[in-house]
Formats: structure tokens, C-alpha cells, sequence
């Protein structure tokens, strides 16, 4: 059997579609290529931006702002000395760009001037650090992006 250019050129174009589909089909079946937003309310936590940018202009306004390190039970979050840590109140969240599963928020509630994040509650690589704290009245925000 013979193939002329006409059918090489429609063979052609049919096995580029075919490869185009099961591409386009593999990419939103399998789980492993599912890309979220940082945020499922995207365009409403957009509308907040402004009171982040004043709590940020609070923290920024601190003779000592918030600090962390690294030690061997794991990251330790620094509050500022000069202020009393048992009023403070608020959420700190850590976010995972590369992994949703691994986003955790938790409470702050202090007995000492440093909150202590559990080494094995974090796995190596980048973090993003999102403290939202108030301390009589007043509002605060760190940021911080860092590799753990």
C-alpha cells in the first residue's frame, strides 16, 4: 500500500491532536499537576490589603520587631522583649508554596517570650511566615519568607 502526501499530511495532523488531547486531558486528571491559588478567596483578601499595610507600618514603627531562628528543636519565633508577651494575642500561619498540604495556622497564646514551632512539623525547603499579632489594641503584622 501506497501513502501519498495527503494522507502522510492528515495522519500527521491526527497524531498531533491525539498527542494535544491526551496531554491536555493527563494535566487535569492526575493530581500531581494541580496548582491552587495561595488563597481560595483570592479577590477578597485583595480587599483587605490595606489593614495588612497598616499592621505591617505598626510592626515597621517597634523599637524591636519580631525575629526567629533555627534551632535543634526547631524554629523559634522571638517577640519583641520590651513588651509584655502575655498580652499578646493572635495566629501566625506558615504556607508551603510548593505543597498546600503542609500549610498549617495555629493560635498564639504565649508563656514565654518566643513561640517554638516543632522541628518536625516543618520539612526542609522555603516557608512563608505570616504572623498577625495584637498586643493592647493595637494590630501587627511580620512577614517573612525563609528556607527552613
Amino acid at each position: 500500500m501506497k501513502i501519498n502526501w495527503g494522507t502522510g499530511i492528515a495522519l500527521a495532523f491526527i497524531s498531533f491532536i491525539a498527542f494535544i488531547m491526551y496531554f491536555i486531558i493527563s494535566m487535569n486528571v492526575n493530581d500531581k499537576y494541580d496548582h491552587d491559588l495561595v488563597s481560595d478567596d483570592y479577590y477578597g483578601d485583595e480587599l483587605k490589603y490595606q489593614a495588612d499595610i497598616d499592621k505591617l507600618k505598626n510592626a515597621n514603627a517597634l523599637t524591636t520587631n519580631i525575629s526567629y531562628e533555627r534551632t535543634v528543636e526547631g524554629l523559634k519565633i522571638n517577640f519583641p522583649q520590651d513588651i509584655d508577651y502575655k498580652e499578646i494575642t493572635g495566629k501566625m500561619f506558615l504556607y508551603r508554596p510548593s505543597n498546600k498540604q503542609l500549610d498549617f495556622e495555629t493560635a498564639i497564646s504565649l508563656s514565654n517570650p518566643y513561640l517554638l514551632i516543632p522541628d518536625k512539623r516543618l520539612v526542609d525547603g522555603r516557608w512563608n511566615i505570616k504572623i498577625d499579632w495584637q498586643y493592647k489594641g493595637k494590630s501587627y503584622l511580620f512577614k517573612k519568607s525563609i528556607v527552613y
